[in-house]
């Protein structure tokens, strides 16, 4: 049986580098909520950060259900999770040095990170990307550390 992770085991396991999914429900009715791989960072004063275009349909559902969900996992053994829910505490235009920066260093590195703000800076993504803060309320984790022993 899985065991769940304390709070500082869900902190470190989110600060660390790992693809999230974002979920949210859709602002279509016609439509399953909306679900996508995404880049975040992480602070538990301030909460989940992500940058998205705010068009896109993941913006435009946030937007409208603000609230949204995101589900870490490691993909190697052993599997653990942290999934995160809250309301949307703050939405903003995308200051490139102090939100993009950090963000794309943090997935790319130094080199990579600084190539990849300058070829979003010339794509024109300041104009439609946004910060998107999410302030966690409902918590599920899991460690399957044990199971897999």
């Amino acid at each position: 049986m899985s065991e769940r992770l304390s709070r500082a085991e869900r902190t470190a396991f989110l600060s660390d580098v790992r693809v999230g999914v974002l979920s949210v429900a859709s602002d279509r009715p016609d439509r399953a909520p909306v679900s996508a791989p995404v880049w975040y960072q992480y602070d538990p004063e301030i909460g989940v950060t992500v940058i998205m275009n705010g068009k896109s349909r993941k913006g435009a559902a946030i937007e409208a259900a603000r609230r949204f969900v995101l589900v870490v996992q490691s993909e190697a053994v052993p599997y653990r999770y942290v999934s995160v829910e809250g309301p949307v505490t703050e939405i903003r235009r995308t200051d490139p040095e102090k939100d993009l920066l950090p963000l794309a260093v943090r997935y790319l590195g130094e080199d990579r990170g600084r190539a990849y703000l300058k070829e979003w800076e010339n794509a024109g993504a300041a104009e439609t990307d946004l910060v998107y803060v999410m302030k966690p309320t409902h918590w599920n984790t899991a460690d399957f550390t044990n199971d897999l022993a």
